[in-house]
């Protein structure tokens, strides 16, 4: 008899609900808008995206940005790495596509040619721009 009386509750109490889904579900016109926003947000979307070669340069970009810093730090290491340039702060490497440009100061001649010959050694290096001024501490 309970299952009965469920039952008999649940066909009254269908087409109630049913009702009340379909009042709030979107008619032709509303989906027929919605779908035009839909389209105009994904057009939208793509004029921003990159195209393939804006994303191959960004690639490339990237990959140079990340080998520089990589080869900046290789020579910082090797001028590091050396008892003679151990105590030598005042030096600042920057490096592009294999150049290397040595910038600062150094004590002495001797210092910044040794500098300069110990980034040319390092692997990856094209050149080097030795810019280090010779200022005598006082």
């Amino acid at each position: 008899m309970k299952a009965l009386i469920v039952v008999a509750a649940a066909a009254l109490a269908f087409p109630v609900y049913a009702q009340q889904k379909q009042d709030t579900l979107p008619n032709a016109q509303e989906r027929a808008q919605n779908r035009e926003k839909v389209q105009d947000k994904v057009e939208t979307t793509k004029d921003k995206m990159p195209t393939a070669e804006e994303r191959a340069k960004n690639r490339e970009k990237v990959s140079s940005t990340a080998s520089n810093a990589t080869l900046t730090t290789k020579v910082k290491t090797a001028l590091a790495s050396d008892v003679g340039m151990k105590t030598m702060t005042n030096i600042d490497v920057d490096s592009n596509n294999g150049v290397v440009t040595l910038k600062g100061r150094v004590d002495t001649a001797d210092a910044k040619k040794k500098a300069g010959d110990i980034a040319k050694k390092v692997d990856g290096v094209k050149s080097v721009k030795n810019q280090l001024k010779v200022e005598k501490k006082g």
